[in-house]
């Protein structure tokens, strides 16, 4: 619990910088593209388009219901799409965001607990666009802002707080350990299909002792927390309290495990250069 109240008072203490970072990263990584940070909106789009194209179309996916009205499958789908997107280019990106940057770690003056901070932060302001073209949509489909929209906040911090958590373990690892950074892609992939976001986890009712295990996926009580906001159906963290508890046990346990084992190792991240 020490090592995550440290890594914690840095982030408070350096988060000017971890700002200031997010913004050179997200600027430098599209400056050599003529449309620049246009690709960060463009690229994820075409993705949605296309799996709607294959599941909404090709395959004839039906309404899904959300709070007892049917809810078309192209607007469910741009509700958890883009927050999927935002938590596997950070997950991504956090886990290599150290060693990286091995070479620049003798030079700074700053925590090394803020680097995976700041390559979140960078995806962060992405996803904040994300969400306004998401609202927007939503109006010219008839999902008018409502006052469940209150919860995005909440759900945001949450995501934010459980992406830091992974940062943490994964960059370790993959500082280490380097071929740990593509099992975690490949694995990432596969929780496409099983974190609720290409289909509603309803269809496996037959089945509850499945839906019920693949509803321990964190990201899944994420991703249907901004549908409940979107569509207006509930106060999700608060309809679901026992999921919101298991969801903050989780984050607190990876919290501290990835605390341990950043303080543990970080002296040594330079060996691996």
């Amino acid at each position: 619990m020490k090592s995550a109240l440290n890594i914690i008072k840095e982030q408070i203490d350096h988060f000017y910088l971890v700002r200031r970072l997010s913004l050179y990263e997200l600027k430098s990584k599209n400056k050599n593209n003529y449309l620049g940070m246009a690709w960060e909106i463009i690229n994820p789009a075409i993705q949605i388009m296309i799996y709607w194209f294959v599941f909404g179309l090709l395959l004839s996916r039906e309404d899904v219901t959300m709070g007892g009205e049917p809810v078309p499958f192209i607007s469910w789908l741009i509700g958890g799409f883009f927050v999927w997107t935002f938590f596997y280019q950070s997950t991504i990106q956090g886990s290599k965001s150290i060693y990286s940057r091995l070479r620049m770690l003798s030079k700074m003056n700053f925590p090394m607990s803020i680097i995976p901070s700041y390559i979140i932060f960078s995806q962060f302001y992405v996803h904040l666009i994300t969400i306004l073209i998401s609202i927007f949509i939503y109006q010219l489909m008839g999902y008018f802002i409502n006052i469940y929209y209150l919860q995005l906040v909440y759900f945001i911090f949450a995501t934010l707080c459980l992406l830091f958590a992974i940062a943490l373990i994964t960059s370790t690892i993959s500082t280490i350990i380097r071929d740990f950074h593509m099992l975690l892609n490949s694995t990432l992939r596969m929780f496409l299909y099983l974190s609720g976001v290409l289909w509603p986890l309803s269809k496996l009712e037959d089945f509850p002792w499945l839906m019920e295990l693949m509803k321990l996926n964190p990201l899944y009580y994420i991703i249907e927390g901004y549908r409940a906001a979107f569509f207006g159906t509930e106060w999700y963290f608060i309809t679901n309290w026992e999921y919101t508890l298991y969801f903050w046990g989780v984050v607190i346990v990876l919290l501290i495990i990835g605390s341990r084992m950043h303080m543990k190792f970080r002296r040594h991240f330079i060996d691996f250069l």
